[in-house]
């Protein structure tokens, strides 16, 4: 038997009346996945548990089977993984994000931190890793001492490891703040004055650096600062393989998602093209999956796409990056899967990014399971609608038992 899980992060929704109040979901044409939900079985999953907060952190760890209440210790550690960072007991990762604030005038002359500021872009118009890399070295030589490091990622995904530091404060993730002046979401708690400083400083080195210099003139938004989350320690969890008994593979353009892989157990396969945004390379990352499926008893294969769409507000391509996963992703599975004999598919999304939102909600989110060897009936599409008809799984962790009939 062989086992897939097309997860399409942030796809599932609420309904918009300028779709006809309909979901996204419900508005793309997805007939791969209807297939599949008419002929398998279809429920909801609450993949964030109660007292957690909505990441894909938390949400896919419940999906992997990984109980977040055991497992969870932040975001960052997960990411330090991906990118061959090795913490310390002590140590404490951040994610550093590059952003752009704009100040009370429209503009982006930021040099220092103030509360009147506005998160114009968590991601800085989305940003290369070519010109990331040398800002976030800059932000290294500057103020990165023995004890503060800075290392670069992918885009405007990096991160910050504080050596002995502090872990008890809360930071708010970017992304949910989006056109919101950032005084009141600044960290609070334990060493915040720290972390503050350091986001303070960030301002004036990037402020005339040669690469937002540039991106100034093509009329791009500058990565004025770094902003500081998700913090946490190294987790202690055990493999998959360990868990399941079956060897596995991430695909995934993300270092989230890479990191929870690595501590998983399961290779990391990267894919040319994939770029964690709407113009990723979907069929690439079916076909490396199908690949992997040769040697491989399970392989997890994530999209960040509709995530993306929905925290910056844009509904039509939310749709359309739902309709490209519908049919480069799951048709390029569906047929491809066919030779391996048994199999199961499933498909879902991590956690709802409703567009009237912009950031994550915790609400139970749609599935599918398919099997080769025993057909369901379903009636209806694959959405939010019919989904919450089916089974119910509170909480989610204990999902990936059963989808492997463990």
């Amino acid at each position: 038997m062989k086992y897939i899980i097309l997860l399409c992060d942030g796809m599932g929704d609420y309904p918009i009346a300028e779709l006809g109040n309909k979901t996204p979901m419900q508005a793309a044409k997805t007939p791969n996945m209807d297939e599949l939900a008419k002929n398998g079985e279809v429920g909801m999953a609450k993949t964030t548990p109660d007292g957690f907060s909505p990441g894909s952190d938390v949400t896919n760890l419940s999906i992997l089977g990984y109980d977040p209440k055991k497992y969870y210790t932040g975001r960052s550690p997960l990411e330090a993984a991906s990118i061959g960072i090795s913490l310390d007991k002590d140590d404490v990762a951040y994610r550093c994000n590059l952003v752009t604030l704009k100040a009370k005038d429209n503009t982006y002359d930021i040099e220092e931190l103030s509360p009147s500021l506005i998160m114009d872009d968590y991601s800085s118009g989305h940003i290369t890793t070519d010109e990331a890399v040398e800002l976030i070295r800059e932000i290294n030589d500057q103020i990165g001492t023995e004890d503060i490091l800075f290392y670069a990622g992918v885009s405007y995904r990096h991160l910050m490891v504080w050596r002995g530091g502090k872990v008890k404060v809360k930071c708010v993730p970017p992304h949910d703040i989006t056109g919101k002046k950032i005084g009141e979401y600044l960290p609070k708690g334990d060493g915040d004055a720290i972390l503050k400083k350091l986001m303070d400083v960030s301002a004036g080195v990037l402020h005339s650096h040669a690469v937002n210099e540039e991106r100034k003139k093509e009329n791009k938004k500058p990565a004025n600062c770094i902003w500081l989350w998700g913090q946490g320690k190294a987790p202690q969890m055990p493999k998959f393989e360990n868990k399941f008994k079956l060897k596995g593979s991430m695909i995934s353009a993300v270092d989230l998602m890479k990191g929870i892989g690595i501590y998983a157990g399961f290779d990391i396969v990267n894919v040319p093209g994939a770029t964690g945004y709407i113009d990723t390379n979907y069929k690439g990352k079916a076909e490396y999956a199908l690949k992997e499926l040769e040697k491989k008893d399970i392989v997890y294969v994530h999209v960040e796409a509709p995530d993306e769409a929905s925290h910056n507000g844009d509904l039509a391509a939310k749709v359309k990056a739902i309709e490209d996963f519908d049919d480069l992703v799951v048709g390029t599975v569906m047929e491809g899967i066919k030779q391996f004999g048994d199999y199961k598919i499933m498909v879902l999304c991590d956690h709802r990014t409703p567009i009237s939102k912009k950031t994550h909600t915790a609400d139970p989110v749609p599935y599918l399971i398919f099997s080769s060897n025993k057909q369901g009936k379903v009636d209806g599409a694959f959405d939010e609608a019919t989904c919450e008809k089916g089974r119910m799984f509170n909480p989610a962790h204990n999902m990936m038992e059963y989808f492997l009939g463990k």
